[in-house]
């Protein structure tokens, strides 16, 4: 089973540009690791910046690198708490962030592994963020945010990456061939430069 949902390509323009940072869910619980999920972001974020070069003459190529790493740090931290916080620990497998970088924007690709009995709920969230009005659905959840203070998940994550970043999102439910049950979700971040 494949199910495709937003703004996901499937075959990838080759890039001469890319990182790739895997995580082992085996050697060593990936909630341990949370604190991790800044500095991963961060390196991701600084690798980047050497592609955006600033000048001392031109002030506007350094603003554009401080804005480029903040967003790039920002989405890398959403997708990496995501991946870690909603990871389903009975199959054993590598959590991988992926960053192409292009001419005229940047993929962020994240894999992992989702309870079979979070699908449908999650493929419902994402077809209301794909139908909805973002602005209006960030205020919803804000309010909602504010009366459960208890809920430790905000669900802003994905609505500031598409509402504030102007970011195209897609997500991959794949079955893998040897067992149904572990599925792996995953989930692309296109950033215009």
């Amino acid at each position: 089973m494949t199910q495709v949902f937003g703004d996901f390509l499937e075959d990838l323009p080759s890039s001469q540009e890319y990182l790739i940072i895997g995580f082992s869910t085996s050697s060593a619980p990936l909630k341990q690791r949370w604190r991790n999920n800044g500095l991963s972001a961060d390196f991701l974020a600084d690798y980047l910046t050497t592609f955006f070069p600033s000048c001392e003459n031109e002030p506007d190529t350094r603003q554009r690198q401080v804005e480029m790493k903040g967003s790039v740090s920002y989405i890398a931290n959403e997708l990496l708490e995501n991946a870690m916080k909603f990871n389903y620990e009975k199959f054993s497998s590598l959590i991988s962030i992926q960053l192409y970088l292009y001419s005229e924007k940047i993929i962020f690709i994240m894999s992992n592994n989702i309870d079979p009995q979070q699908v449908n709920e999650f493929q419902k969230r994402i077809e209301n963020l794909m139908e909805s009005d973002l602005g209006e659905l960030y205020i919803q959840q804000l309010e909602k945010n504010a009366e459960q203070k208890n809920d430790c998940s905000s669900g802003l994550g994905l609505l500031t990456i598409l509402n504030d970043y102007q970011a195209r999102m897609g997500w991959k439910f794949e079955s893998c061939q040897d067992n149904p049950q572990q599925i792996t979700l995953t989930t692309m971040v296109q950033l215009i430069v």
